[in-house]
């Protein structure tokens, strides 16, 4: 993989312009949009980032730093899912719980935003306080976002309760957009100002990335992956017009920034210190790019596998038409094609010798993956396994250079794994999905040597490409994102059976 990004040169400026921000307060609320750990989209646009390097830079500052996790009641109780892993966002919440204290981070509480005695969202909290984890409750905040007067008083944030904190940054993240970030830190500082401490607010949100050009492909990658909520990247006007510079942000924080230039002024009492959105932010990723042409085509190839995410997600019930006619206009933006992703044309073509063979008018699932040496292998659906399967075990065996007629699973093994599923469990889908062929790979390899061999070569395809012919199952899509393969299908089913397909 060509790399388009430094990742040390990224950490070392970052670091430094955080505590630079840091000195000018007693105490800084640091909102933090987008991913603070498994930053996929930053990796696939930035080849070189770390998916974890913002979680890694908070750790080395770990002395000054706790943290607050927001999450929306509303996400809680209509069970808003995460698309990158699947789950929920109360979920999610104990997740990033986890690995924050895997990295020695200290997670100060968690803050139920807009809270107003949904069921679901108190067997929540009460599931978090019987582990001994802080909750806080906030309400809709009494004449949000107009009404400054209102919302600045003992009844606007005074209501709600304020967070004892002890160190000097306090990042502020939840699992995702609309989380009540931007309150909880406003909340904050009414309180902090209140009780006579200097403190200060700046935001950390690494797309769009403010020091490059607003049609770069990279900004618009982060418009295609936040096409359901309808972001736009804009120069920021209030930028220029206070230094006569260029920047680049997007209309949601352009659009909010009056108000919370006013709110701020008048929780202080004094002139905003900040005379736009870009002031406002601490990113500094863009000084970490070192090939432009690399992250171009990253992103361009990035925008291609967001048409197919929003394709499938309307496929399936999970957004409106307009998201993924939009990011279809994203693409024509640019000119790109489906086929410009390198694994499409393979899986379809293979897919459609399938049916051509068969003489039946039925979809043939085949999946295409490219390994790290350039090759496209394909798997396709059999009486066994699932095209996903398949392509795993084609790809290993290219990569162990095992000869295409060798079977790394015997039948005997296989075989008795179908009979449970079917007869045992009664589960109407026998095909083996590609965690069940690695767990059966696994225990051959303990008294196959050639297996073993192969199942070695699986953390080669972290980074790998691949693409399905058809929607694959939620299990299948788990395990390649695992593995750290890049998956797309095409938006259509297997079958036509509505609950097995899943």
């Amino acid at each position: 993989m060509k790399i388009g990004f430094d990742h040390n040169k990224y950490i070392e400026e970052q670091s430094k312009y955080i505590l630079e921000r840091v000195n000018n307060y007693d105490k800084l609320y640091l909102e933090f949009g987008g991913k603070l750990l498994g930053d996929f989209h930053a990796k696939r646009v930035l080849p070189g980032f770390d998916e974890n390097a913002k979680v890694k830079l908070m750790h080395h500052l770990r002395d000054k730093i706790e943290v607050v996790i927001c999450v929306y009641s509303g996400d809680i109780e209509r069970n808003k899912i995460r698309g990158d892993f699947g789950i929920t966002y109360d979920m999610d919440v104990l997740r990033l719980i986890d690995d924050l204290r895997t990295y020695e981070l200290d997670v100060n509480s968690v803050v139920i935003t807009r809270y107003d005695n949904q069921p679901a969202t108190t067997v929540f909290i009460n599931r978090l306080e019987r582990r001994g984890i802080k909750v806080y409750k906030h309400f809709a905040t009494k004449g949000y976002p107009t009404d400054v007067d209102a919302i600045v008083s003992d009844e606007g944030y005074g209501k709600n309760p304020y967070i004892v904190t002890t160190k000097p940054i306090v990042l502020v993240t939840g699992p995702g957009p609309g989380s009540g970030k931007l309150a909880t830190c406003l909340n904050q500082l009414y309180h902090e100002h209140k009780l006579g401490r200097a403190a200060g607010y700046s935001k950390y949100e690494t797309f769009p990335i403010w020091n490059v050009p607003l049609k770069h492909p990279v900004n618009i990658a982060y418009e295609a992956a936040t096409a359901d909520l309808k972001d736009v990247n804009m120069i920021d006007s209030f930028h220029f017009d206070a230094y006569n510079e260029v920047t680049v942000n997007y209309n949601r924080d352009i659009e909010m920034f009056p108000v919370l230039r006013r709110i701020i002024e008048k929780i202080t009492g004094e002139a905003a210190v900040y005379k736009s959105p870009t002031d406002m932010g601490v990113n500094r990723v863009g000084f970490g790019i070192i090939d432009d042409e690399v992250v171009k085509e990253a992103s361009r190839q990035e925008i291609i596998r967001r048409y197919f995410k929003t394709s499938n997600e309307y496929k399936k019930g999970f957004v409106e038409k307009d998201v993924s006619d939009r990011v279809k206009l994203i693409m024509e933006e640019l000119n790109l094609k489906e086929e410009d992703r390198k694994v499409v044309m393979p899986a379809r073509a293979y897919s459609a010798k399938l049916r051509k063979q068969s003489n039946k008018n039925e979809l043939s699932p085949v999946v295409a993956l490219e390994l790290p040496d350039g090759v496209i292998v394909t798997g396709r659906t059999s009486t066994l396994m699932d095209g996903s399967a398949a392509a795993l075990l084609n790809g290993i065996k290219h990569l162990a250079n095992i000869s295409d007629e060798i079977h790394l699973i015997s039948p005997v093994i296989l075989e008795p794994i179908v009979d449970l599923k079917a007869n045992k469990l009664g589960s109407r889908n026998t095909l083996l999905d590609c965690e069940e062929i690695l767990i059966a790979l696994s225990i051959s390899a303990a008294t196959n040597p050639t297996a073993q061999v192969a199942l070695d070569k699986i953390s080669m395809l972290k980074g790998c490409q691949a693409h399905s012919t058809t929607i694959l199952s939620m299990n299948d899509e788990q395990t390649f994102r695992k593995i750290g393969i890049d998956l797309t299908c095409d938006p259509e089913y297997p079958s036509e059976s509505l609950y097995y397909n899943n």
